[in-house]
């Protein structure tokens, strides 16, 4: 094949995007959907899985056409959203029920029962994660338990259960596919560390049938193929965002760090074959396999950052757009003594406050919006200095700090984070990594690159 293109689907929590590579990492072209956002309650959060597909499939029905065809694009790859959690039909193809986003809160009540029956060091010890509504296995509880359909489907051994790659695999390869791969899969609370697939003792304590879940792959290799386009086209990497940029970002050495800025704020260090243990509520996941060997690395996940501009711009009408944040923040010499504590979905790590929520403290008739807005900014290289910190005490001190993500692009901000954790922010010139990263699994999973480093 001459000139092999690469076609990424990124799947975001607000938006769909198909993007399009050349072998060399060149992007070629993008096309974008917005996501429809469903609040049905005081923190919940939905996403329609339907809508997901069809977004998906429009915009990489564009690329297909921009590359002149099918033919000319050699591989797939894949990176999503984590932890969020879509039910569908094996036999129809069709969800079963809105599917739950990693920022949903609704089952804080359930993760505290298990929590006060001592289960959690258990957890912790297993798969590096803690008892909290963001991760998969307490969602899909709810919808077994809440949702009609997806009992009904269960007991007839139809349902099927996945993140967001696994629904997009499944309907790509019209129902031949039903995997995840291990980066995802680790999110779960059903997957351990150093554990081939899924743990039947933490299938039973969540009360998921291990035979709705989806089988667990490497990052990249040969995952099936779509027709959808005309052509058949390999779908050769998977990997969940932050893993994803993780790797777009180069952090292949165990040490080297990177934080994402987008809906949530999300810091990954390398940690090498080493299976990371974490004293300060910070998380161990895997970052990557490939041919049955994982690299791991450590997490902070703040589930806030971006989405609290979105909210001043959306609910509040603060603001007309995110980029105008910058120079009113520019604009004022300080907050005013305005704090914004961003717990709009609870707090993450290093607290993890599930029942937390946000509040906007210190105002007087002196502030402004203004003032609002650099506080709202502030609070995001407060909540990244939290995280410094307890890496620093689990012994991962920070040397420099890669970012990416939309929000990256806010000189202000990143300045902001270099002053507050006294670090060098480096931020590359092509801040989509996430979807650079889902390029190179999907370049070494077809072969076109022999290793993630020569990628």
């Amino acid at each position: 094949m001459t000139d092999p293109l690469i076609l990424v689907l990124d799947e975001g929590t607000t938006s769909t995007r198909a993007m399009l590579f050349t072998q060399e990492g060149e992007l070629r072209g993008t096309a974008q959907r917005e996501l429809t956002q469903h609040y049905p309650q005081p923190g919940w959060v939905e996403h329609d899985a339907a809508e997901i597909w069809d977004n998906t499939f429009a915009c990489a029905r564009e690329m297909v056409a921009l590359a002149g065809g099918a033919e000319r694009i050699a591989a797939i790859g894949i990176t999503n959203q984590r932890e969020t959690v879509v039910a569908w039909d094996r036999a129809t193809g069709e969800p079963l029920a809105r599917a739950i986003v990693w920022q949903d809160r609704r089952t804080a009540d359930f993760c505290d029962e298990l929590r006060y029956a001592g289960y959690e060091d258990a957890v912790r010890d297993a798969t590096g994660l803690l008892l909290d509504p963001y991760f998969s296995a307490t969602k899909m509880r709810w919808l077994l338990d809440q949702e009609p359909a997806v009992a009904m489907a269960a007991s007839a051994g139809r349902l099927a259960f996945g993140t967001i790659e696994s629904w997009l695999v499944f309907k790509l390869t019209e129902g031949a596919a039903h995997l995840t791969d291990a980066g995802n899969a680790s999110r779960t609370l059903l997957l351990p560390l150093t554990g081939a697939t899924w743990d039947q003792e933490l299938c039973d304590l969540f009360g998921v049938p291990q035979a709705a879940l989806p089988q667990v792959v490497d990052n990249a290799g040969e995952f099936g193929s779509t027709s959808l386009f005309g052509a058949p086209i390999p779908i050769t990497g998977l990997a969940g965002d932050q893993q994803a940029a993780t790797i777009g970002q180069g952090c292949l050495a165990p040490g080297e760090t990177k934080a994402t800025y987008g809906t949530g704020a999300f810091v990954l260090a390398n940690k090498g074959r080493a299976v990371p243990r974490s004293r300060h509520r910070l998380l161990g996941t895997v970052l990557y396999q490939l041919e049955g060997e994982r690299c791991y690395a450590l997490e902070g996940s703040v589930f806030v950052a971006g989405s609290l501009i979105q909210w001043l711009r959306d609910s509040l009408q603060m603001i007309v757009r995110a980029d105008e944040t910058e120079a009113l923040a520019r604009s004022v010499e300080d907050n005013a003594g305005v704090v914004v504590v961003p717990a709009l979905s609870g707090l993450g790590a290093p607290h993890w406050r599930a029942d937390a929520r946000g509040a906007i403290t210190g105002l007087s008739f002196s502030a402004t919006r203004a003032h609002l807005v650099r506080a709202a900014l502030e609070a995001i290289s407060h909540q990244t200095q939290d995280l410094a910190a307890a890496f620093a005490a689990d012994g991962a001190e920070w040397t420099e700090l890669r970012i990416d993500g939309g929000m990256s692009a806010n000189d202000w901000l990143a300045q902001d984070i270099a002053d507050l954790t006294a670090l060098p922010v480096v931020r590359p010139d092509f801040v989509e990594t996430t979807a650079l990263g889902a390029a190179m699994l999907a370049a070494v999973g077809a072969e076109l690159h022999g290793s993630l480093e020569q990628a």
